[in-house]
């Protein structure tokens, strides 16, 4: 089995809530799911792990409230390879609206400094030898440029390394000049990138390809209750999931089809199993307010209505 880790630069404490409409400039009263020390590549190895893949996490943490993390780091038997900074790592507020989408409130955390910086590329340019896929997730914390994220991207794929890319903003498209082994924009991400919408699903596909074109092998493109598609050399595949009956928190749902993805491509599953698998991981994780999958055996029931159509072959 393929050897795996994450990398979450911009780690941060998810404060999840919900309520059923935000009022703005009044007195929101919410319901608290939970308070969970995350991030995004930390969700996708929490959920890996759940699925009974070893997997090291790496990036930074904030020196001054790092502890829930070390508890939870141990706990699940996540091999920790974080480097530790000065400052606190952020907090970010995740509020669902049961009549409408996720708002973040997303605060500011530890800011890296050039020396910091320079540590983590020679620490994770070794750490990435010892693994064969590298899930490098999230956005950028201060201190750290886009030209220095694409950057150290171009060494982990020179190094030869399967990077994995799950950003936004201004990080993924650094991230994606890059050419990474594999990237997972959402629909609203490749609209931002490409610089205009994209309303059909053939749209959606030129988009892609545009990727592609420039020497990205994998692209999967997610698109939320729509499900998701994968182009690659051997052609474009769609997955759609069963409409989930109840949406508690779509917090991590796309960092539960990441970990999809990865258990599907660790385990040498066709593309085809690889994104029902995903497909059915991130449906299962919006009936939920924590990111995990307490028993795999849940997934069964989804993983059997997802339905899976060759577009090109």
């Amino acid at each position: 089995m393929a050897k795996v880790a994450t990398i979450t630069l911009n780690t941060a404490y998810d404060l999840v809530g919900r309520l059923k409409r935000i009022a703005l400039g009044e007195v929101n009263t919410v319901e608290t799911l939970g308070l969970f020390p995350a991030g995004k590549g930390i969700n996708v190895a929490k959920v890996l792990k759940d699925l009974g893949v070893d997997v090291a996490v790496s990036g930074f943490l904030g020196r001054d409230n790092q502890g829930d993390f070390n508890t939870m780091f141990a706990e699940l038997g996540l091999e920790d390879r974080f480097q530790r900074v000065a400052g606190k790592t952020r907090i970010n507020v995740k509020i669902t609206e049961t009549e409408a989408d996720v708002t973040d409130l997303n605060f500011l955390g530890y800011e890296i400094s050039p020396q910091d910086w320079q540590d983590f590329v020679q620490q994770s340019l070794l750490l990435c030898k010892d693994f064969d896929i590298v899930a490098v997730c999230g956005s950028l914390p201060r201190g750290v440029s886009p030209t220095d994220f694409a950057d150290w991207l171009k060494q982990l794929q020179q190094a030869g390394v399967k990077v994995v890319l799950d950003s936004s903003n201004a990080a993924l498209s650094a991230g994606l000049s890059a050419n990474p082994w594999l990237v997972k924009p959402n629909h609203r991400e490749l609209e931002a990138w490409v610089g205009h919408s994209l309303p059909t699903l053939e749209d959606i596909i030129a988009a892609a390809e545009k990727l592609r074109a420039q020497g990205i092998a994998n692209v999967i493109i997610s698109m939320g209750a729509d499900g998701s598609l994968w182009l690659s050399k051997q052609g474009v595949i769609q997955a759609k999931p069963p409409k989930c009956e109840q949406v508690v928190s779509t917090v991590g749902a796309g960092d539960s089809m990441v970990a999809g993805l990865i258990y599907g491509l660790s385990k040498s599953l066709s593309q085809q199993d690889t994104l029902a698998f995903a497909s059915a991981v991130s449906a299962f994780a919006v009936s939920q307010s924590n990111v995990g999958v307490s028993d795999p055996a849940l997934l069964t029931p989804i993983l059997e209505k997802v339905e899976i159509s060759v577009i090109k072959g």
